[in-house]
């Protein structure tokens, strides 16, 4: 049965600890394709992405090209309001896609705020949920944290058969201790990003000058920042 994997988020920059987890809950569940999903407007954010919707869809685009089973998605970007997880799984399944099949790639210290999500817990019927292990943010301890969700969690060390219903998996993975913010933080100061975005990337980020002082001047047209027009 095909298995795919989405990963969503703002990905503002898309970056290798992004690339990190979506490798490694392919190669674990044998996942036939990972989809990389930048969200549209992120429903948990006070403040809006940096970049503009083209550019986060183009830099998660150079990052996904040439990796085996990985891809991008503008599933989010073509839809209307907030990026609810919930009704981004909903198109999914209008695709043709059971919960079974899904397997949602979320970092550790997301999915402990998962009491937040829309339509929590029914979310959690939707998909197969893999808590990908971050820098700071184990997951040994998660099934105490959230212990209305303990019966569901499963290590996904452990030997697994065909479950019937959707699990939440917990993922051990090595992911570089790289986030968004610091890469934008970083660019403001002038500071290197390489090897903390794959080299495409960083080409992109450079040549568009995003998260720097001129890109914030030229952010009231983000489609001639696209086009070098700037």
């Amino acid at each position: 049965m095909t298995r795919i994997g989405i990963l969503g988020g703002t990905l503002d920059p898309i970056h290798c600890g992004h690339l990190a987890a979506a490798a490694a809950a392919r190669d674990a569940f044998a996942l036939s394709q990972v989809f990389v999903v930048p969200s549209h407007v992120p429903p948990h954010r006070p403040v809006q992405p940096v970049a503009s919707p083209f550019h986060r869809f183009a830099m998660a685009a150079l990052a996904v090209s040439g990796r085996a089973g990985l891809a991008v998605s503008d599933d989010e970007l073509r839809a209307d309001g907030p990026s609810y997880t919930a009704e981004t799984l909903d198109r999914w399944h209008a695709r043709g896609y059971a919960a079974s099949q899904i397997f949602f790639i979320t970092g550790a210290d997301a999915f402990a705020e998962i009491a937040t999500w829309r339509r929590y817990p029914g979310v959690l019927d939707l998909a197969n949920f893999v808590v990908v292990s971050r820098p700071g943010h184990e997951i040994d301890a998660l099934a105490g944290k959230l212990p209305a969700l303990a019966p569901r969690i499963r290590s996904a060390a452990a030997p697994r058969g065909e479950e019937r219903d959707t699990v939440i998996w917990l993922l051990q993975a090595a992911t570089p201790d790289v986030s968004s913010t610091g890469v934008r933080e970083r660019v403001r100061h002038g500071e290197s990003i390489t090897g903390l975005v794959p080299p495409s990337v960083e080409a992109h980020i450079l040549h568009h000058h995003l998260y720097s002082t001129f890109a914030d001047r030229a952010a009231d047209n983000p489609a001639d920042q696209l086009h070098g027009q700037n």
